[in-house]
């Protein structure tokens, strides 16, 4: 696994799937054009670029660069690198048939060709070796997950930090790492438990 300081921005979930096998790192979908009606993904999206910079990898199709151009002209600050997959014909194993265009998509690509597109970008990796993550155990503590008002809470910590609502534990916890540190979300937590006590 490649740890990078950048989220990824993919179209869907398979190429979500198959960039969390070599990745480290946020990796937010868009739904395919479902990203044009989705403010809260689109704000996501923003910040992420702010704060960590993103990297755009959508499909070599024309489905695929519309996403992208629409992705570079919501994001007016913070950086962004677009990583083009080469033209690949064929389909997906998954799918009965292949793409309009005829083209593979992101989740149909090899590892290692991914791995290399990230490489010639030149992608930092990250060494988080002295720095403390939060973990899954300090969401539990701390009683966003596993236990009764869990999801209340979770829910209220979000609103706090101004992330989506609707995001998996997992997927808050990745973000959670790419955008504070542990001191900052622990500032938060106790925020968030001194508003509850007023």
């Amino acid at each position: 696994m490649i740890k990078i300081k950048q989220a990824v921005i993919v179209e869907g979930r398979y190429d979500k799937i198959k960039l969390s096998n070599i990745l480290d790192t946020v990796i937010v979908e868009t739904n395919g054009f479902g990203i044009y009606k989705d403010k809260e993904k689109q704000n996501l999206i923003k910040r992420l670029a702010e704060e960590s910079g993103i990297i755009v990898l959508t499909d070599s199709d024309t489905s695929g660069f519309q996403i992208r151009r629409y992705i570079s002209d919501i994001v007016n600050k913070g950086e962004i690198k677009h990583i083009y997959i080469p033209d690949v014909y064929g389909k997906e194993k998954r799918k009965k048939e292949p793409s309009a265009q005829g083209k593979i998509g992101v989740e149909g690509i090899d590892s290692k060709t991914l791995i290399s597109l990230f490489e010639k970008a030149g992608v930092e990796v990250q060494d988080d070796i002295e720095r403390r993550l939060i973990t899954s155990a300090d969401l539990f503590e701390d009683g966003f997950s596993g236990g009764e008002g869990s999801k209340q809470r979770k829910k209220a910590l979000l609103k706090l930090l101004d992330l989506p609502e609707l995001l998996s534990t997992n997927a808050m916890l990745k973000i959670l790492n790419s955008q504070f540190t542990y001191d900052e979300y622990k500032q938060a937590v106790k925020k968030l438990r001194a508003n509850q006590n007023d």
